[in-house]
């Protein structure tokens, strides 16, 4: 029978980034891709102005209602973008209803980045966010969001082994399991991720570092992860694959082209259709 993952991300109706790469991924990888958008916008914020912004919260309670009288089984949960920090408390309830022992919850902090909270955000939110600490069986921050979980001064450029490891066991001791920490770079010519198990093992995934910033890869890195995990991949096996999708899809996407639409990862799933066959 084929696995599902209820994916719970916003709806940006331009620009390749949250659910509008979380269903093709997802279910390119053999998963049923479930939906619990949590805002509608006609673009995602990076970039755009005057974009439209409706907020779901609502509408989450009305789903999440209705999913109950269906009697339904969810082989993974995976969380985006929160709207509100009310909904913070719906993805809880979300987690309550359908987490069991066989099933994953997979958490996407998503608030901050390059140093800086999003300036939708406010220190509440920060709060509030670490309240899903418990819930996490694997957690997805990168690194401006890791510091501001454990209330750690944001360190720019390179890193050291000490301070990954420090944020982790801070993110451990707050409560989540398992955690896939992004953005590390141990040296300037790489970068990658740091995959911590909850039993202390950590092992380090990097790729060649890329020129350029893209929107939107934190979201495709996610969704290659939580569907690889639902496929019962271990820990760093997902890792590694994330981090390779990603740095494919970046390299298939034109050195001209307007990063603001995000990476063609188009390209980078009809490769592995044919790598597949």
């Amino acid at each position: 029978m084929t696995k599902n993952v209820v994916a719970v991300h916003d709806i940006s109706c331009v620009g390749r980034c949250s659910l509008t790469v979380a269903l093709p991924i997802i279910s390119a990888y053999g998963i049923e891709c479930r939906l619990l958008p949590t805002a509608l916008l006609s673009t995602h914020t990076g970039g755009f102005t005057n974009f439209t912004y409706l907020d779901l919260t609502d509408e989450m309670r009305n789903i999440i209602k209705a999913w109950k009288e269906l009697n339904l089984h969810m082989d993974g949960i995976y969380s985006g973008f929160m709207a509100s920090a009310e909904q913070i408390d719906v993805l809880k309830e979300l987690i309550d209803i359908y987490k069991d022992a066989n099933n994953l919850a997979i958490i996407d902090p998503v608030m901050a980045d390059h140093g800086e909270l999003y300036s939708v955000f406010d220190m509440h939110f920060v709060e509030k966010m670490g309240e899903l600490l418990p819930y996490a069986d694997v957690l997805l921050p990168n690194i401006t969001e890791a510091c501001l979980l454990t209330g750690t001064p944001y360190q720019e450029g390179v890193q050291t082994e000490a301070f990954i490891e420090m944020l982790i066991e801070k993110l451990q001791a707050r409560g989540a399991k398992n955690v896939v920490l992004t953005g590390v770079m141990l040296d300037e010519k790489y970068v990658g991720a740091a995959a911590a198990r909850s039993t202390g093992q950590i092992d380090y995934v990097f790729a060649e570092k890329l020129p350029g910033a893209y929107h939107g890869t934190g979201d495709i890195f996610g969704s290659v992860l939580s569907a690889e995990l639902t496929n019962g991949k271990t820990l760093t096996a997902a890792t590694r694959e994330a981090v390779d999708f990603v740095v494919k899809s970046i390299k298939n996407t034109p050195k001209s082209a307007d990063k603001r639409y995000g990476v063609e990862f188009e390209q980078t799933l009809k490769s592995k259709r044919k790598q597949d066959k």
